[in-house]
């Protein structure tokens, strides 16, 4: 059974940064792509940045420059480092895992972004 647990979020001011963990076991993590998404209040799911197997990264325009995902295939670890945070960066964050046709979500870590 594969299982992501997310870890790292808090409350943080803006301009603040926090760095998210996703911690995956049940598996060996080189085989997944890996991606960060995120629900904010009121809003629907929506993807922040993703890294594919050999490294390759996207991220939503919202996040780029201020956001970065990173994997430690040994450590069977995601990272998502967020800089520069926004009031509007705050939202619930989940870890997902895909390969072939399987999918697999952490529960999710609260990031608030406020003053």
């Amino acid at each position: 059974q594969v299982q992501l647990v997310e870890s790292g979020g808090g409350l943080v001011q803006p301009g603040g940064s926090l760095r998210l963990s996703c911690a995956v076991s049940g598996s060996i993590l080189s085989i997944y792509a890996m991606a960060w998404y995120r629900q904010g209040p009121g809003k629907q799911r929506e993807l922040v940045a993703r890294i594919g197997s050999l490294g390759m990264t996207n991220y939503a325009d919202s996040v780029k420059g201020r956001f970065t995902i990173s994997r430690d295939n040994a450590k069977n670890t995601v990272y998502l480092q967020m800089n520069s945070l926004k009031s509007e960066d705050t939202a619930v964050y989940y870890c997902n895992a895909q390969y072939a046709s399987r999918e697999y979500w952490g529960q999710g870590t609260q990031v608030t972004v406020s003053s």
